[in-house]
C-alpha cells in the first residue's frame, strides 16, 4: 500500500511524523482527501476533525486551524493547534462548550461574539474527536 510523509507542526511541538496512507483534513472549503501522488497544493484549514489512516490503523486528531501544504514527497499542516483524541480533556472541552454558549446567551458588552463562536467550534471539535476515541474498538490481545 502506498504511503506519504505527513508532518503536523505546532508553535509549541511536532504532533506527528511518520508515513500514512490516507489524510482527511477539515479544509476552508470543505474535507480534503490526501493521497500519496496527490497534486500539490496549499490551502487553509479550519476548525476540525483531522483523520490520518496507517495501514488499518485510524487516528483522530482535533485541529483548531492552519495550513495544509501537499508536497509530492511529504504533507505538511502547519497547525494553530492540534490534539490527539486520546490527549483531549473531555471535562475541559465540555466547560469550555457550555462557558462559551452561556456567553452566546448573555452577550455581555463589549464581548467579541466571534471569538466566542470560534471558542464553542473548537470546544465542539475537541468533543467529537474525543468521542471517536472512546466509540473506537479495543485492540484485539494476541492469543499465545
Amino acid at each position: 500500500m502506498p504511503t506519504i510523509r505527513l508532518e503536523i507542526i505546532t508553535a509549541e511541538r511536532q504532533v506527528f511524523s511518520d508515513e500514512v496512507n490516507l489524510i482527511v483534513a477539515p479544509g476552508i472549503e470543505g474535507e480534503l482527501g490526501i493521497l500519496p501522488h496527490h497534486a500539490p497544493l496549499m490551502t487553509i484549514l479550519k476548525p476540525g476533525e483531522l483523520l490520518i489512516r496507517k495501514n488499518d490503523e485510524e487516528i483522530y486528531m482535533a485541529v483548531s486551524g492552519g495550513f495544509l501544504e501537499v508536497r509530492p514527497d511529504k504533507v505538511i499542516v502547519l497547525a494553530d493547534a492540534c490534539e490527539r483524541a486520546e490527549e483531549i480533556n473531555t471535562e475541559r472541552a465540555q466547560a469550555a462548550k457550555e462557558r462559551a454558549e452561556q456567553l452566546l446567551k448573555t452577550r455581555p458588552p463589549g464581548t467579541d461574539i466571534s471569538q466566542i463562536e470560534a471558542a464553542l467550534r473548537r470546544s465542539l471539535v475537541r468533543l467529537k474527536v474525543a468521542e471517536k476515541r472512546r466509540r473506537r474498538p479495543p485492540s484485539p490481545t494476541p492469543q499465545p
